[in-house]
C-alpha cells in the first residue's frame, strides 16, 4: 500500500514537472514569434537565361544578418543582406560588388512611396523624376548581371525605416549584427525557383470595316493602329510601365472607341478598314507583333496602307516623336510631319522626327481628307470629344497591374479586360495564343513575403539559460518539498551505496 502511495506521489510529480517544461516551452516560443520587427512584401530581381548565359538574381531563400552601408571596413559580408535606400544609392559601390564577385549575402533595395501602386501629388511626381534616372541606371546594372545571391525590392514604410534606423546605429559603433552580438535577421523560407514552362504571349486584335460602297470592303485600304502591352523591368512583379506602353494602350482604347462611333453611321464611315492590334512580347524583340504579322494573309498585308505605332506618347516633356523608314527630306515624309505638327501645334505639343527603318511607302494617308490646322472632328465640346474619365480609369488601371509577358496567361483577367473592351468598340475581335519562343528562359518566385526578426546575442541566450535551469531546479525542489518532503529531496541528490555495501 505504501509502495503504491509512493508511485502514484512520483506520478503526480513528474505530471507537474512535465507540466511546467510544456508551459515554459510555449513561453519561450510565444517570446521567439513575437520578437518579429517587421514582415513587407518584397518583390525579387528578374531571373532569366539568354542563349543559355544566366543573368539576375540566381537565388531566393534568405536566412541572413541585416546590414547598411556604415557597416565597419574590412567587415565580411558573406552572410549578411546590405539594405540599400534608393536616396541613398552609391551605384558604384554597388556596381564593384557585383563587377567584382564580392561575397555577400543578399541585397535589399528600399523604394519611396512614389513609387509604389499608388502615387501622390504634384510633389512626389516631382521626387519621382528626379529618383528615376538613379533607378533606371541601377535596373540596368542588375538586369544585365550574373548575381550569386537573393536581390529584393521593397517599399519604404514605418517599421522597416525603424528598423534600419536601429541597424545603422550598431554599424556606426563598430557592432554589427552577427550570431555572437546579435541584430536583426532577414528571413525568407521560400523554395528556389523554377523555370516557367512554355510561357505564352496573347495578341488581341480587332476590326472595323470602311464604307464598301460599290467594292468589296476586302478590296479597301487598310490602316492599323498597334500597341504592345506588356512591359519588363528588374522587378516583374513591380513592372507596371504606365508610360512604356500604358499610354500606347490607353490611346489606342480610345482611338478604338472614337471611331466605332464614327463607323457606326454609314454617312459618317471612311473607306478605310481599320485594324486594331495589342500584342505581346515587345520587349523581346516585338516577338508577338511578329506572330501576329505573320498570321495575316496575303490580301491583308497588300491592303495595309501604312501602320501607327503606339508607344510612350504619355511622357512630360509635351513632345511627340514620329519615326519614319525615309529620310526627312522626302516629299511624302514632309506631308506627314507637317500634318502631324500642324495638329500639335494648337494642342501645344511639339512634335519631333526621327529616322529609322520601318514599312512605309503608300502615299495614301488621310480617312476624311482634312489637312492642316481647325480639324474640329473631335473637338472638346463636341460628341467625339476624346473621354479624360475613360482614359484616367485605365491609365489607373494600368499603373497597378504588372504585366510581364512571361507571367501572363492567356487567362488573365487583365488580358480578359483588354478583349472585352476591345470587343465592346470594334468587330470581329480574335485572340492569337503563342508560345514565346527565342532565347530567353525566365524562372518564377517573383513576389514573396520578407520577415525580420530582432534576434539577441549569443551572451543574452546563455543568460537566459542559465535562468531558466535556475528556476527549474528551483520548482523542482518546491515541488518535492512539499509532496514528498526535505528527507526526500535530500535523498535525490546522496549518492546511492555501492553493491557491495548493499550485499553486506
Amino acid at each position: 500500500m505504501a509502495a503504491l502511495k509512493k508511485s502514484g506521489a512520483y506520478r503526480q510529480l513528474l505530471e507537474s514537472m512535465y507540466s511546467m517544461i510544456a508551459l515554459l516551452f510555449i513561453l519561450v516560443a510565444c517570446i521567439e514569434l513575437c520578437n518579429a520587427a517587421a514582415a513587407v512584401d518584397v518583390y525579387r530581381l528578374i531571373q532569366y537565361d539568354m542563349s543559355g548565359s544566366p543573368f539576375g538574381s540566381r537565388f531566393a531563400a534568405l536566412n541572413h544578418h541585416a546590414a547598411s552601408l556604415h557597416f565597419p571596413p574590412g567587415a565580411d559580408l558573406s552572410r549578411t543582406v546590405l539594405i540599400i535606400p534608393l536616396r541613398e544609392l552609391n551605384i558604384t559601390f554597388v556596381r564593384e560588388y557585383i563587377n567584382q564577385k564580392k561575397p555577400l549575402g543578399g541585397l535589399l533595395f528600399l523604394l519611396p512611396q512614389v513609387f509604389s501602386f499608388e502615387n501622390g501629388g504634384n510633389k512626389q511626381i516631382h521626387e519621382k523624376e528626379k529618383l528615376k534616372n538613379v533607378l533606371a541606371e541601377l535596373e540596368q546594372l542588375l538586369i544585365h548581371a550574373n548575381i550569386p545571391y537573393p536581390v529584393y525590392f521593397a517599399f519604404e514604410n514605418d517599421e522597416i525605416d525603424t528598423v534600419l534606423s536601429d541597424i545603422k546605429k550598431n554599424d556606426a559603433i563598430g557592432q554589427p549584427a552577427t550570431a555572437t552580438t546579435g541584430g536583426y535577421k532577414l528571413v525568407i523560407p521560400t523554395p528556389e525557383p523554377k523555370k516557367v514552362a512554355s510561357p505564352t504571349i496573347t495578341n488581341i486584335q480587332g476590326w472595323l470595316s470602311g464604307l464598301k460602297g460599290d467594292v468589296d470592303a476586302n478590296q479597301l485600304p487598310t490602316i492599323a493602329v498597334v500597341a504592345s502591352y506588356d512591359t519588363f523591368g528588374a522587378a516583374p512583379a513591380l513592372s507596371l510601365g504606365s508610360d512604356s506602353n500604358g499610354s500606347g494602350i490607353v490611346a489606342l482604347l480610345e482611338v478604338a472607341r472614337l471611331f466605332s462611333l464614327l463607323y457606326s453611321n454609314p454617312r459618317t464611315r471612311g473607306r478605310y478598314n481599320l485594324l486594331f492590334g495589342l500584342t505581346s512580347g515587345g520587349p523581346y524583340n516585338y516577338n508577338g507583333t511578329q506572330k501576329w504579322l505573320r498570321s495575316f494573309d496575303q490580301r491583308l498585308r497588300e491592303s495595309i496602307d501604312y501602320a501607327i505605332c503606339l508607344n510612350s506618347i504619355g511622357s512630360w516633356d509635351n513632345e511627340l516623336w514620329i519615326h519614319v523608314s525615309k529620310p526627312p527630306e522626302n516629299a511624302y515624309i514632309k506631308q506627314i510631319f507637317e500634318g502631324f505638327s500642324n495638329v500639335a501645334e494648337e494642342l501645344d505639343l511639339k512634335v519631333g522626327l526621327k529616322h529609322k527603318k520601318i514599312n512605309i511607302s503608300n502615299p495614301r494617308r488621310h480617312i476624311y481628307g482634312h489637312q492642316g490646322k481647325n480639324v474640329q472632328i473631335f473637338a472638346d465640346d463636341s460628341s467625339l470629344a476624346v473621354n479624360p474619365s475613360y482614359v484616367q480609369s485605365w491609365l489607373d488601371l494600368l499603373s497597378r497591374t504588372p504585366r510581364v509577358a512571361p507571367f501572363i496567361s492567356k487567362n488573365d483577367p487583365f488580358v480578359m479586360a483588354l478583349k472585352k473592351e476591345l470587343a465592346d468598340h470594334t468587330d470581329e475581335v480574335t485572340v492569337q495564343n503563342e508560345i514565346l519562343e527565342g532565347i530567353f528562359t525566365f524562372y518564377d518566385s517573383t513576389h514573396t513575403r520578407l520577415n525580420i526578426y530582432q534576434v539577441a546575442s549569443v551572451t543574452f541566450d546563455l543568460l537566459l539559460l542559465l535562468v531558466l535551469g535556475s528556476y527549474l531546479i528551483v520548482l523542482f525542489s518546491f515541488l518535492v518539498i512539499t509532496t514528498r518532503g526535505l528527507d526526500d529531496l535530500i535523498s535525490l541528490f546522496r549518492r546511492p551505496p555501492s553493491r557491495k555495501v548493499k550485499t553486506a
